[in-house]
């Protein structure tokens, strides 16, 4: 039956198995194991759970290669070629001499919280080995499950038709209740994206929701007839509890089929589930739909979904500033570790009155709990009237996390964001701290440009991201830069500035495209100076800077000296940038203050 699928989809309705993972889990109890290492270790175990889905009437059995890539198992290819033959081969044998398809399941390879660039190349590099392996054992039906985005999936379906035009493709994205895949993409714009994509015979959603909200999302699409389209669906069981530290989902099997057969009258020709479903809901669905032929909803011509545009060029600028091109002064200030937060609103009114265009509050800097920024940020704009710029950092938030916080200052009018990674927790503190790093500055932007056009479409977010020419090497972070303004930022901050070198190459990072501030951080002792530049990343002081400061000098000359070493840096560099971002040290605003005066600013 290998390469009949096209021709027993023209007459009827394709059933396939449910899920491995959990499925594995509930009849091993090995909740905290991936299944694919079985493929070597225990495949009788993997053959039943093959049989038990063909026995209740699946048409096709996906093999039990869901998670196997270097990167996921932490094996060398040579191992993880071995994972994935032996389920190939396993699944053959359960489908020996039966009707039956076996088909290539591939998941998604997580993103490398690292350079982007080297992130992608890595992993379409490993998508190619592992499709080289199935195409190697001659698969001839490849389902590309749980995807978030199509961004690998091209050069990968291209590389498959050029080695065999034969194989028949499948692409299934995971989806919230809400319609959205997990990067913010509504299902109406990856159905448009999957058309583009030459070689796909069948796209599809699976993952994430339940029947119930899938079949709602489903419903929901306008513009698109199903019954004209080759499209696969495998929704979860429902949404699990965990009892006793482990997941489980409902048995639901009725409720399960019920549900399935009101997708199948959508017009949707194949058929399957996701986590928490078992060979009980496969049987269940085969007894409710498999006689019935599909019934047609709806004889609407098919109209085609208008795609957004993706590489549309951000708006230069911060907004809420209209400064007619006149130089820009933000200012930082530090939340408090504590719920007294008296000081930073005189000091934003301070700014306030002294012309300052934007302040910017740091998001718990160097993995030390503060006061949370975007809520900060949201009083500050309320209660004091001037723009805000929260940091966003990937240390403490998974994606649901940032997303929720994102959306709650949007609520607050909030339409400036600093998306930055984030500094690590400190090694001290990792046995009690535990980073999330979901994501990197790179992916938040990404994010933050899928919600400007999924969800904020009308007064879109300005994106801004942090620039460090303290490196050794700047020309990489201009690599970085460029790779951030094509994802969706429009403005950078810098690191603080104090070398010549820095100063001399800051010419090559100014751009028609995006706002550069250059970032200025007045000294206020010896010991002050000593410890950013030892023990800060990211700063570089040098010697001829250091040297001016004494550890004997008063409070006072120590403040003075480091506010004539700003002004300077800050003329310096003027010609050079579209304004200045002022890191406030412990909160001593007036030091900022005197310095935007001397420097003739407001």
């Amino acid at each position: 039956m290998k390469n009949l699928i096209r021709e027993y989809l023209k007459k009827n309705i394709l059933i396939t198995d449910g899920a491995m993972g959990t499925y594995y889990a509930e009849i091993t109890g090995q909740y905290n194991e991936f299944p694919e290492i079985s493929n070597l270790n225990d495949s009788g175990i993997i053959e039943r759970i093959h049989n038990e889905y063909i026995a209740a009437g699946a048409k096709l059995i996906k093999t039990n290669t869901f998670s196997a890539n270097s990167m996921i198992l932490g094996l060398p290819r040579t191992e993880v070629e071995k994972v994935i033959t032996a389920g190939i081969e396993i699944a053959n044998r359960a489908a020996r001499n039966r009707d039956v398809f076996v088909a290539a399941s591939i998941g998604p390879i997580p993103d490398l919280a690292g350079n982007i660039d080297l992130d992608q190349a890595l992993i379409a590099d490993e998508y190619k080995f592992i499709v080289d392996v199935f195409l190697e054992k001659q698969v001839k039906i490849f389902i590309f499950e749980t995807f978030s985005d199509t961004i690998y999936l091209q050069d990968m379906i291209k590389h498959i038709k050029e080695q065999d035009e034969s194989v028949f493709v499948v692409t299934q994205f995971a989806t919230t209740p809400e319609g959205f895949t997990r990067k913010g993409i509504s299902v109406e714009r990856i159905i448009a994206e999957v058309k583009k994509i030459k070689g796909i015979d069948a796209y599809g959603f699976n993952c994430g929701v339940g029947p119930a909200h899938l079949y709602n999302t489903l419903k929901n699409i306008q513009g698109i007839d199903f019954t004209n389209e080759m499209v696969a669906v495998a929704p979860n069981a429902g949404y699990p509890e965990i009892i006793n530290e482990r997941t489980v989902y409902i048995r639901n099997t009725s409720y399960f089929a019920e549900r399935m057969k009101e997708i199948s009258k959508l017009g949707i020709k194949i058929l399957g589930g996701c986590c928490g479903t078992t060979p009980a809901h496969i049987e269940q669905i085969v007894k409710l739909i498999t006689p019935e032929p599909v019934t047609v909803f709806s004889k609407q011509r098919m109209v085609e979904v208008p795609v957004l545009p993706r590489s549309k060029k951000a708006t230069k600028g911060l907004s809420g500033i209209t400064k007619n091109n006149k130089f820009l002064v933000a200012v930082e200030l530090d939340p408090p570790f504590n719920s007294d937060i008296k000081t930073i609103m005189e000091n934003a009114h301070i700014c306030k009155e002294s012309g300052v265009d934007i302040i910017t509050v740091a998001d718990s800097p160097m993995g030390r709990a503060r006061v949370d920024s975007m809520m900060l940020a949201a009083k500050i704009k309320r209660e004091v009237g001037i723009e805000v710029l929260p940091h966003i950092c990937c240390r403490d938030k998974n994606l649901n996390a940032l997303k929720s916080s994102i959306l709650a200052g949007y609520m607050e009018n909030i339409r400036n964001l600093l998306a930055i990674t984030g500094d690590p927790v400190a090694i001290a503190d990792k046995n009690d701290i535990k980073a999330v790093f979901n994501l990197n500055s790179f992916k938040l932007i990404e994010l933050l440009s899928i919600m400007n056009k999924e969800l904020f479409a009308g007064d879109p977010v300005r994106i801004g991201g942090a620039l460090d020419l303290n490196v050794l090497k700047p020309e990489s972070e201009l690599s970085r830069m460029k790779k951030k303004m094509e994802l969706g930022a429009t403005f950078f901050l810098t690191q603080p500035i104090f070398d010549d070198a820095v100063i001399d190459f800051l010419p090559q990072a100014k751009n028609d495209q995006s706002i550069l501030l250059g970032g200025i951080m007045p000294l206020v002792s010896y010991r002050n100076a000593q410890f950013l530049n030892n023990e800060v990343a990211g700063i570089r002081i040098p010697e001829k800077i250091l040297n001016k400061f004494d550890c004997k000098m008063e409070r006072e000359e120590a403040e003075n000296l480091g506010i004539e070493i700003a002004v300077e840096l800050g003329k310096q560099i003027q010609n050079h940038v579209d304004g200045f971002y002022f890191i406030t040290p412990f909160n001593r605003i007036q030091m900022i203050i005197k310095i935007i005066n001397q420097l003739n600013l407001r």
